[in-house]
């Protein structure tokens, strides 16, 4: 059944991929707030797939958390879901993101027809100064800003070094960043194509200010509440902490 439904999904959504993207692209003369309603559309044609074909439903926890203003946000990356989730939440979004998916036929036109934020990694310096260039750019055009801060998507359960790139665009703009856990991972693994059905959990934390802190604040205060809240939504993916409550009388 697994199969079934995720054969059926992934054939769907490339049916509604290719029409939005030969669109998107013929739509670039337009404003960029009408392009995002049109790939909002694509998105919630996504979502309900999701939804309906494969089961995959989405609670949002922190709500309340959501300043009324466009703020970075730094998001946990274990799937691709969470790629089109966020902008559900956060509308409009950009994504920071590597050049070469904008190579890709459809999807990546819809990306650049969407100004995402596109750096080249290879670029060292340069790459930071594309991304504040651009980021300033998106936020002060009332655009949410998103960012992966592991820089890559880590299974369930495994931790790596959060880079600092995001942090230094908050501290360079002073803009609050919101951090978000999620567990996506739990049922939409890693460059997998096959998806299990259930309830992804979206968390969204208190928005960090960030004026007056050094990047590696700001990092380290993101990295300590996403991955403290990763503990909660995927408790079994933890071992417990030496001596904690779980580890019995001494």
């Amino acid at each position: 059944m697994i199969l079934l439904r995720s054969s059926l999904f992934w054939f769907l959504v490339t049916l509604l991929t290719i029409p939005f993207g030969v669109a998107l692209v013929l739509l670039t003369l337009l404003p960029l707030r009408a392009r995002f309603f049109v790939v909002g559309l694509w998105r919630h044609g996504f979502m309900g797939l999701a939804r309906w074909v494969l089961g995959v439903k989405m609670v949002i926890k922190g709500r309340e958390n959501i300043p009324p203003q466009p703020v970075l946000v730094l998001a946990k990356h274990q799937s691709a879901w969470e790629t089109v989730a966020l902008q559900e939440i956060f509308v409009p979004t950009v994504f920071v993101l590597k050049q070469e998916l904008l190579r890709i036929p459809f999807f990546g036109w819809g990306l650049a027809a969407l100004r995402m934020i596109a750096i080249d990694r290879s670029a060292g310096k340069e790459a930071l100064r594309q991304m504040l260039e651009q980021g300033k750019d998106r936020l002060a055009k009332g655009i949410w800003v998103v960012v992966f801060p592991e820089g890559t998507r880590v299974p369930p359960g495994q931790q790596v070094r959060y880079k600092p790139g995001a942090a230094y665009l908050a501290t360079k703009t002073g803009t609050p960043v919101l951090p978000v856990a999620h567990n996506a991972g739990e049922v939409w693994p890693k460059k997998a194509l096959l998806i299990r059905p259930g309830t992804i959990t979206v968390s969204i934390g208190p928005a960090i200010e960030t004026q007056g802190l050094k990047d590696a604040q700001v990092n380290g205060a993101v990295e300590a509440w996403i991955e403290g809240e990763m503990r909660v939504l995927s408790p079994h993916r933890y071992p417990p902490a030496a001596g904690g409550a779980d580890a019995g009388p001494a």
